[in-house]
């Protein structure tokens, strides 16, 4: 993992290096870049991926103190990760977590080229469904976060409806899941950076705007929905990409909204087409 220095701390990422078309991945809250080790290992060939480990709770360094870790602060914190690594022209995408559409309400999207939008937060569905709704009851108490992902250690516990059971049809790897919780499991100080983020989401109203900034995002964008999403409504990725000047929908089967694990080849097809790089089928 490289590593960049940045206002808020240390934030560590994947890049796969090469001169093609520069792919950025985002992931979402308690889990890091490995969400897109199957995409990537499609795209690497003819693309350059850069997946980021956001400070939403399985990244490994703790942010500074006094970082703005917002909903908004962390989305600006992705806009100066492309600002400090001199990217332009960027495919951003997107899954799970939401926060990068405030980019473009923003203003700080002036380095994206294409907009890649897969099953996330959308509209006021933040914390999305009911997985987001616990997580924050979690995040209120005194020390609640601690015993939300304790329990976590129980692989059982995983597939219930107010966890993970939602979130893929099929269960994560635990071996990945362990990666991504380990260090809301040692380290009370990324338990604190993951607590700002949960409760630092905006009003509805603030929500909403940013969703109809996307009117104003010009370039081209693909907004890939599990159609039968459980936390992110597949209705609101038919009002994402009508709200996209240039926005195009697919929706993707036997998925729910952690795609690169349910459907990652079905998903990094798509991306494919998207770019101009579609995938050989003369062997099908």
């Amino acid at each position: 993992m490289a590593e960049l220095e940045l206002s808020a701390g240390v934030v560590e990422y994947e890049d796969t290096g090469g001169d093609g078309p520069v792919v950025v991945l985002l992931h979402g809250v308690a889990m890091d870049g490995s969400l897109w080790r199957h995409v990537v290992a499609d795209l690497r060939d003819g693309h350059r991926c850069i997946v980021p480990t956001l400070p939403l709770g399985a990244h490994r360094r703790p942010m500074r103190p006094d970082a703005d870790l917002s909903v908004l602060g962390v989305a600006r914190l992705v806009a100066e990760f492309l600002e400090a690594l001199d990217l332009t022209d960027v495919t951003l995408a997107m899954n799970d977590w939401g926060g990068a559409l405030a980019l473009v309400a923003d203003g700080r999207d002036q380095r994206i080229g294409k907009l890649v939008i897969t099953s996330c937060e959308a509209f006021d569905n933040f914390p999305p469904g009911l997985p987001g709704n616990n997580l924050r009851a979690s995040a209120r108490m005194p020390g609640g976060l601690n015993v939300a992902f304790t329990l976590l250690r129980l692989k059982p516990a995983r597939r219930l409806p107010m966890t993970w059971g939602r979130m893929t049809r099929r269960p994560v790897p635990d071996e990945v899941m362990d990666g991504w919780f380990r260090p809301l499991w040692t380290s009370k100080e990324i338990r604190r950076d993951l607590r700002k983020y949960v409760l630092g989401v905006p009003p509805k109203a603030e929500l909403l705007r940013w969703a109809e900034a996307l009117r104003t995002f010009d370039r081209p964008a693909l907004v890939a929905w599990a159609a039968e999403d459980k936390v992110m409504p597949p209705e609101h990725g038919r009002r994402l990409a009508g709200l996209l000047p240039r926005g195009e929908l697919v929706e993707i089967a036997d998925s729910y909204t952690l795609i690169p694990e349910d459907q990652p080849a079905k998903l990094a097809a798509h991306i494919r087409e998207f770019l101009g790089n579609p995938p050989d089928r003369s062997g099908v």
